[in-house]
């Protein structure tokens, strides 16, 4: 029984060992789907990792921060361009003009800083480089003429009355003196400058004599007398256009004088006495106020204040503050000897003491 015993526990340990799976750690190689393949790229496990720090970059000793600089291109380009022309700094600052008014010491230190700091002259050469052709064209034409240049422009007679066709052929003949940036246009032009100024080499400027005496202003005046000036012909046309404005101004004086007679008749001044000035046959009454006196020449008039577009007989506005007074305050009419008084503002008008309100009326004798 023992050895059957062994035999069944034998064949049972079988059975249990060949039914358990088997597992190994090496990975199956077999086609694996798309979701699959995403969920096989991500770790099983993060593992936390420390981030270091960069540390910082050291300056560069040699790196320059530069100021900055009220130097443009253009001017740079100028500066350049005329100390190559003429080598005289002192020069460049009388003649060359720069897009803002600069000393004689910032015109040389920048020349220094163009000539030896890299840190200057690499930019400026670099903004330079930038300005479209036809402006550097611009700025070479009207540069300084170096001393060369002007040498063989004087050699040009003065009588000669050269024409256009004559400097082109003179740039043709020495290209390598004048600058490449320079017309036949231009050496004419400098040209005829040189013959205004007597800098041409055949002209000859005619000493001052000093003996003689030097009239001024004065002198010259107590030579001249009014007959020669008034022996001059008139000009027509001026003669005409001054009549014209003497027939204007008179026109104007006249329509002054008619206001100012209109404002007499309407408006006088006041006077010492109630009634110190005589009514004449035209005048039925004078309305006396502290500051005006008004004549009463028609049968009716008007009370009220004036305004742009509202007229009245009767301003009361030329007394002071009227702005209790309505536009139309009311009308006085003359009629069979006796005055009559409509009130038509908002306010009673007061005469001797008595109200005249609104819609009523009052007869005065004269």
């Amino acid at each position: 029984m023992s050895g059957d015993d062994n035999n069944v526990n034998t064949a049972s340990s079988s059975n249990t060992t060949d039914t358990k799976p088997r597992r190994t750690s090496r990975s199956i190689k077999r086609k694996k789907f798309d979701d699959e393949v995403v969920e096989s790229s991500l770790p099983t496990k993060l593992i936390p990792v420390e981030r270091t720090r960069r540390a910082k970059r050291a300056p560069n000793p040699k790196q320059v921060t530069l100021p900055h600089t009220k130097w443009s291109p253009k001017d740079d380009l100028k500066l350049i361009l005329a100390v190559q022309q003429c080598s005289d700094l002192a020069l460049v600052h009388k003649c060359v003009k720069f897009s803002q008014k600069l000393t004689y010491q910032e015109i040389e230190e920048r020349w220094y800083q163009l000539l030896y700091i890299p840190e200057v002259s690499r930019p400026a050469t670099a903004a330079i480089a930038t300005l479209t052709p036809e402006e550097k064209t611009a700025i070479e034409r009207k540069t300084l003429w170096s001393s060369k240049e002007e040498a063989i422009l004087q050699q040009v007679e003065a009588s000669s009355q050269p024409k256009l066709e004559f400097f082109v052929s003179l740039l043709h003949q020495h290209p390598l003196v004048f600058h490449p940036a320079r017309t036949p246009r231009d050496l004419m032009i400098q040209w005829e400058r040189l013959r205004q100024y007597s800098l041409l080499a055949d002209q000859t400027v005619q000493p001052l004599n000093l003996g003689d005496s030097v009239l001024n202003f004065s002198d010259v005046e107590e030579q001249l007398t009014d007959e020669e000036l008034l022996s001059e012909q008139p000009d027509p046309v001026l003669q005409n256009e001054l009549r014209k404005i003497d027939r204007r101004h008179k026109i104007e004086i006249r329509k002054l004088e008619d206001e100012i007679r209109q404002w007499h008749t309407m408006v006088g001044g006041p006077d010492n006495g109630p009634f110190s000035f005589d009514l004449d046959n035209e005048t039925y009454a004078a309305l006396r106020g502290r500051l005006v006196r008004y004549l009463m020449r028609s049968k009716e008039i008007t009370l009220g204040r004036t305004t742009p577009t509202h007229q009245v007989d009767v301003d009361f506005s030329l007394e002071g503050p009227a702005w209790k007074i309505s536009l139309k305050q009311g009308i006085i009419k003359y009629h069979g000897g006796e005055f009559f008084l409509w009130n038509f503002g908002k306010r009673p008008i007061y005469i001797d003491g008595h109200p005249v309100i609104q819609g009523l009326t009052l007869d005065e004798s004269r």
